[in-house]
């Protein structure tokens, strides 16, 4: 490895508003020195598409998304070619249609690698798209080009893009193209990095309002029945909720309020009102992670 890639390794520290760990860091930086694209995966809510944004920001670059929907195809993300406008002009007289490269437009990767300086291109949620999707890029990906048949140009990249791409793991992704990325799999926070990230975005948030918000927050991750477990976007808006509403610290704990913020699923929310109905008789009891209901 060349002495400039080993400077690379040491590039990216996470953002102002970004916490990273130091796995993640080296994930990031292997990925950057090895000129490969990076695969996060993680739970909704780990911050995984945040990544790449805090990953432009701390090196000052360009960040281009793409969003993957399950309808979305490969080539979109290179180039369109717009036969319907060209057919609308041919028949009313609008310009040159013989001039197909003014009809050719090209996607976000396209974009990407005309960029001028290089650029983070996030493919968020890869795996949304059908199961060909992922083969589908394996070319461009790797030799960082692709060819345009209908004005017979070949389009490479004037500056390698660093290539973020995200999974829910609704799909498993095809070996061949598991093989050109780094992975790295975000796990969960616990409570002390939690905190670490809580004070990123609320540095002033009162620490007994944050320590009884946790204890219910984690309480409610740990319960086996919950089906879709809040995460972290989840607990930074229901702290903005408690702050704002006012409410006394020792309610947080005892009612929970504004649970709706936290679980968005009718199953979730009985789960909750269930376990509160059996445990209200008791006092100070934890139950077996630790978390206390009181």
């Amino acid at each position: 490895m060349s002495k400039n890639k080993m400077k690379d390794i040491s590039n990216f520290k996470g953002s102002s508003s970004y916490v990273v760990s130091r796995e993640l860091m080296n994930s990031v930086n292997v990925a950057v020195a090895l000129q490969k694209p990076l695969l996060i995966k993680g739970e909704p809510g780990t911050g995984k598409t945040m990544l790449a944004e805090a990953i432009a920001e701390s090196m000052d670059k360009e960040l281009i998304i793409w969003n993957i929907k399950s309808t979305t195809k490969a080539q979109e993300g290179l180039y369109v070619y717009d036969t319907v406008q060209r057919l609308y002009d041919s028949q009313f007289g609008e310009g040159d249609v013989s001039d197909i490269k003014k009809y050719i437009k090209l996607g976000k990767l396209g974009e990407a690698f005309t960029s001028e300086k290089q650029v983070v291109m996030l493919i968020d949620e890869i795996d949304k798209a059908d199961l060909e999707f992922p083969n589908d890029l394996l070319w461009e990906l790797d030799k960082m080009e692709f060819h345009i048949p209908e004005t017979k140009e070949t389009i490479s990249a004037k500056q390698r893009p660093i290539v973020i791409i995200t999974s829910n793991a609704e799909k498993e992704l095809p070996d061949a193209f598991l093989r050109r990325c780094i992975f790295h799999y975000i796990e969960f926070p616990d409570a002390e990095k939690m905190e670490e990230i809580v004070r990123v975005h609320y540095p002033d948030i009162e620490s007994k309002l944050l320590a009884a918000a946790m204890e219910a927050f984690y309480w409610i991750r740990d319960l086996k029945d919950v089906q879709k477990k809040p995460s972290t976007s989840e607990l930074l808006d229901w702290l903005q909720a408690l702050t704002l509403s006012g409410i006394s610290v020792d309610r947080i704990t005892t009612e929970i309020p504004f649970l709706g913020v936290l679980l968005k699923k009718n199953q979730d929310l009985d789960t909750i009102f269930d376990v509160k109905s059996r445990k209200g008789n008791t006092n100070g009891s934890y139950n077996n992670s630790g978390y206390r209901w009181r």
